[in-house]
């Protein structure tokens, strides 16, 4: 009987043999998903989120309030005592005429104040703490230099203005906050706060609140500056420049701060009524994790509309603070409430609408967003201001150049202005003329 040896084989060999019989093994057939594939990128900058959100678009018949004449537009649109919800103003509009009110925008100071009108005067203040009067005319009637005295230029930005009762009201990043009389533009008083006084004023009934970029909160009265009472919130780590301006009804004060906290008091002694907040987060963005509110409280009848540039918008009860409804979509600007709608700018930089009875979305218009819209540029994007209600119409001014206006039935585009410079604060309606002050330091009229 004869064997049969078997032939060598070297190692190196019977190891990839090996390896290649487990494989063959354990081999399966690759499961394809189905479905429509998106790239993370679209969906953490949104583009995708909005195009999906674009086909759900309904033009709904809308119910706005009736045309009202208005010859001023003296404070913060949140108040219901100094807001004209639907002011005159023509189908077509175009510059009359623009005037020179100081420091623009620059690498340190911007202008952050939105223009009032009271008295017959069109009041501002720029980006180094100099205040405007200026005519109907265009015609620049005074001007006050408010920085402190012992505080040198570019040291400091951010401020709101207000008027009441013949006096300008100026709040500074200084921590001032600052009367002047309306017609002549001289000091009245002076009162220096603990913290960055950066908000909008408000001034009812001879007491002006202001909130700060530090989370706190004053009461002072109109005549002479005396602090009345403080209130304070959450410390937070960063906040966007400007602070919300508070929202007045009744013998209630809303005050909402940098940490998302929003505080009802009684608005004499400033005793709290009720807390509530507005907390969210945009995931894929460096601002959506910043809490801090940039749609300041609305009073509308027993609700409270209020949200952030981080994904919420909320409507709260006037009364007890109870939550109503949320909206996931980031709100920066004027909340408008007409009919049974609210119309924002969401953080997305688009112009939405949505439901006033649950917040759920009826059409979403979208605004130009990145200054360099190549995916490997995409850093700088463009600010929007506003929206206001006036004529029928609802317009939104932005950096990019142009005063938009749209049809709030449908969100559709109507007409396009060039404002030179670019806006740099939400428009004003008074006497049938639009006003917004542009970045390069200069207020425009619209007509």
């Amino acid at each position: 009987m004869f064997f049969v040896a078997p032939a060598r084989v070297s190692r190196p060999l019977s190891l990839l043999l090996a390896a290649t019989v487990f494989l063959a093994a354990c081999a399966e057939d690759d499961t394809i998903l189905v479905g429509k594939r998106e790239s993370v990128e679209s969906i953490l900058n949104g583009t995708e989120a909005t195009e999906r959100l674009a086909i759900q678009n309904e033009e709904r018949a809308i119910s706005l309030p009736a045309v009202q004449s208005n010859d001023s537009w003296p404070q913060a649109y949140g108040s219901p005592a100094f807001r004209t919800a639907h002011p005159a103003l023509a189908a077509q509009i175009s510059e009359i005429w623009s005037a020179d009110i100081g420091q623009g925008d620059g690498r340190r100071q911007r202008i952050v104040a939105t223009p009032v009108v009271g008295a017959g005067l069109i009041y501002t203040l720029d980006a180094e703490a100099l205040v405007s009067a200026t005519s109907p005319s265009g015609q620049t009637v005074w001007q006050s230099d408010v920085r402190p005295a012992r505080d040198r230029g570019g040291q400091a930005t951010g401020g709101g203005v207000a008027y009441d009762s013949g006096r300008v009201f100026v709040s500074l990043g200084y921590g001032n906050l600052v009367a002047l009389d309306a017609a002549t533009g001289a000091e009245l008083w002076r009162q220096r706060l603990d913290g960055t006084a950066s908000g909008t004023p408000t001034i009812v009934d001879g007491i002006v609140y202001l909130t700060a970029g530090d989370d706190r909160g004053w009461a002072v009265t109109a005549d002479e500056g005396r602090l009345l009472w403080q209130l304070t919130a959450s410390p937070d780590v960063t906040n966007v420049l400007g602070a919300p301006a508070p929202a007045v009804a009744g013998d209630l004060a809303v005050f909402a701060f940098g940490s998302g906290e929003v505080q009802a008091v009684f608005r004499r002694g400033g005793l709290r009524r009720w807390d509530a907040s507005v907390r969210g987060e945009r995931p894929g963005t460096a601002l959506g994790s910043i809490g801090d509110v940039t749609a300041p409280p609305v009073i509308v009848g027993n609700r409270v509309y209020v949200g952030n540039q981080s994904g919420r918008l909320v409507a709260l009860s006037l009364e007890s603070g109870a939550r109503i409804w949320t909206a996931n979509e980031g709100a920066e600007g004027n909340i408008v409430a007409a009919g049974d709608s609210i119309f924002i700018l969401s953080d997305l930089n688009e112009l939405l609408r949505l439901d006033a009875s649950d917040g759920s979305r009826i059409w979403g218009t979208p605004l130009p967003r990145f200054v360099k819209d190549r995916p490997r540029r995409r850093a700088e994007i463009y600010a929007h201001h506003g929206p206001i209600l006036a004529g029928r119409r609802l317009y939104v001014a932005s950096n990019d150049g142009f005063l938009r206006s749209f049809d709030p039935a449908s969100g559709a585009l109507v007409n396009t202005v060039e404002i030179a410079g670019g806006a740099t604060t939400s428009p004003v309606v008074a006497g049938g003329v639009l006003y917004v002050v542009s970045s390069n330091g200069r207020l425009h009229a619209f007509r």
